[in-house]
């Protein structure tokens, strides 16, 4: 299989060659050909686990039912960067520095007020492309989409698509669901769950107090470009101005209290603002989101469902148009490559949610180190959006619990959301991890999406190439290829991913020696390991508690601790002398007298250099220590 796959490289042939070839194969009754990892799906999480399962070795093929990658942030024209900016995690800042060059820099991305990072959808797919393309070991195959998919007695997995120029098989070591809703999971039997579980389930006080059937909204968005001339389409049927009446100020809307009179048109427009003077219309309030639970439908039925969302945004982009005079805007013409100039699929806010081997819930994000499950240990990615549900078009909606922006500290996602309980050789990511519906509010954005993508590419090379289960993949060497990749493990703020002390500082964190400190500031969710503030008495309880030492309590737990106390604490692990200044001249910090004052951030990276407890201590699915060297 590598031999093909470099000659169709090396002679640079497209897709239908591939294809033709893959036909030929099947059709002499030849071997299904073989890969690594096989990614279902070339959305924001797809995309990810290709590229970083081909980065770390693994060969690996994507199979994309249309012709672009990214999903969400470009398929479906959700270019609008929700979160993270802080935090340019992985893949995702390689993406946002990709958008920059081509833009001319990051401020040259804040072109709207929704987001600092927002972008034509064309451009988006083609960095998604050329970030894909760059990898000699991943292939991607456009145009396909899977008939059958099913596990084989030896664990591997034969999966069957019907492509352009007709049927090919492929065989793989281990399988990633990169679908927007869940469905390859769904066929091979994973368990799920679908809509909202009710508080007894999942332990969540805003959580509703029975399951309930229902998702998020979905949205048909509309990319509009100004043509400079009067682009008004004829009238829509079925169209009636009341429907988007409070949309924003206007003399339709009489309702002096509707939120909609929150908004002048020009600053509703500027939501979504992108560049070269086109505007991302996605917007909430009386707009064109739509309530359709579309999940469990044949594709058949979800595209003729699909219709009547797409009704609704050309209705909306009519009013726009005809009612708020914004005439010279029209539907981009240079964006989507569909008949309609709407985008290739939906977006899609919710999936079915597997039954991973753990569950994620707002209880783990509100209070990391007090859950039973000490789950911030085995984070594998970062987040900072808030809990943010969509529900204004559910017909019911006074019914439903009153989420709306939650506020939360930023976190770090487990890793066992993306593995199934009941499936073996398999990874499930996009919005179909192990979450709560609660909690999918806040991972279901884009820049966590993409980090769950590059995790289940990290956990599927390792699998694969080393001939084990994913749920028996270690933990830290996950983290620790994260952290390579310009990841984040940990939410901290403290310092950019470039500075010397991001890594010890995230490895610290992981091991929870130091606790990070959740903030609300504003719109902004944070997480500090405080690296700056004096490092107290009563924090060195958890170093004590990691090494199993029965400590004293201090008789002053706001005491600062010295030098000479940190270092005699750090000798009695190592039962020997240790010189921490050492350490501390590596990161250009100053020698310390005895009786000099340490900082947290100093005592971090102390701890680190000369106990390396990270490396010393894995760490099992659920955050419980497994083994000390």
């Amino acid at each position: 299989m590598s031999r093909l796959l470099s000659f169709l490289r090396s002679t640079a042939l497209n897709f239908m060659l591939l294809t033709s070839v893959i036909i030929s194969f099947s059709s002499c009754n030849r071997p299904a050909h073989r890969v690594d990892v096989l990614i279902i799906g070339g959305g924001a999480s797809g995309v990810a686990a290709g590229v970083q399962a081909a980065r770390m070795g693994a060969e690996t093929l994507i199979v994309e039912p249309t012709t672009w990658l990214g999903g969400m942030l470009t398929s479906a024209g959700v270019s609008a960067v929700d979160g993270n900016y802080r935090m340019p995690a992985g893949l995702f800042g390689e993406f946002r520095e990709k958008l920059a060059e081509h833009y001319g820099g990051l401020d040259s991305l804040k072109t709207g007020w929704v987001s600092n990072v927002l972008f034509e959808p064309s451009v988006g797919n083609k960095v998604f492309h050329e970030l894909a393309e760059a990898e000699p070991d991943l292939t991607l195959v456009f145009e396909a989409n899977p008939l059958s998919v099913r596990q084989e007695a030896n664990g591997s997995w034969l999966a069957e698509f019907e492509g352009k120029d007709g049927k090919f098989t492929v065989l793989a070591s281990i399988l990633i669901d990169g679908t927007e809703l869940g469905d390859i999971a769904k066929q091979v039997g994973v368990g799920y769950d679908l809509g909202m579980e009710a508080r007894s389930v999942t332990g969540e006080d805003i959580a509703p107090d029975s399951a309930r059937n229902i998702i998020q909204d979905i949205t048909m968005v509309a990319i509009l470009k100004d043509y400079g001339r009067d682009v008004t389409m004829s009238e829509p049927e079925d169209y009636d101005p009341q429907e988007f009446a409070c949309t924003c100020q206007n003399e339709l809307c009489t309702d002096p209290d509707d939120i909609g009179q929150n908004y002048t048109p020009s600053y509703m427009m500027a939501y979504g603002k992108l560049p070269n003077g086109k505007y991302m219309i996605n917007w909430p309030v009386a707009g064109n989101d739509i309530y359709i639970n579309l999940v469990e439908m044949t594709p058949e039925q979800r595209e003729e469902a699909l219709e009547e969302a797409k009704a609704k945004t050309l209705r909306y982009v009519y009013f726009l148009q005809h009612e708020l005079g914004m005439n010279t805007l029209g539907l981009a013409d240079d964006e989507f490559p569909t008949d309609d100039l709407l985008p290739l699929m939906p977006y899609h806010r919710e999936s079915r949610r597997i039954h991973g081997l753990t569950r994620f819930t707002l209880n783990h994000i509100t209070h990391p180190y007090d859950t039973p499950d000490p789950l911030y240990r085995t984070a594998i990615a970062v987040g900072d959006y808030p809990v943010d549900h969509h529900h204004k078009a559910y017909d019911g909606l006074d019914s439903l619990p009153r989420i709306g922006f939650y506020p939360i500290p930023s976190y770090g996602l487990p890793m066992g959301v993306l593995i199934p309980e009941d499936v073996d050789n398999m990874l499930v990511t996009e919005k179909s991890i192990s979450s709560s519906n609660i909690v999918n509010g806040s991972t279901r954005l884009q820049p966590v999406v993409v980090q769950i993508g590059q995790a289940a590419g990290a956990i599927a090379a390792i699998a694969a190439l080393d001939g084990v289960k994913p749920s028996e993949v270690s933990v830290r060497r996950v983290q620790k290829e994260i952290l390579d990749a310009g990841g984040y493990i940990m939410p901290f703020l403290d310092v950019e991913k470039t500075d010397s002390r991001f890594k010890p500082y995230q490895r610290i964190g992981a091991c929870g020696i130091l606790h990070g400190e959740g903030r609300n500031v504003g719109w902004s969710n944070q997480t500090w390991l405080r690296a700056d503030d004096q490092l107290l008495a009563g924090e060195m309880a958890d170093f004590w508690a990691f090494y199993n030492y029965e400590a004293e309590q201090p008789a002053d737990v706001t005491a600062p601790v010295t030098y000479a106390d940190a270092m005699a604490a750090v000798c009695e692990v190592t039962g020997g002398e240790s010189d921490g200044n050492t350490i501390l001249s590596e990161y250009g910090i100053d020698a310390k007298a005895p009786e000099d004052m340490l900082s947290r951030g100093e005592f971090a990276l102390i701890v680190d250099g000369i106990l390396n407890p990270f490396n010393a201590c894995d760490v099992d699915i659920r955050g419980n220590f497994i083994e000390r060297k």
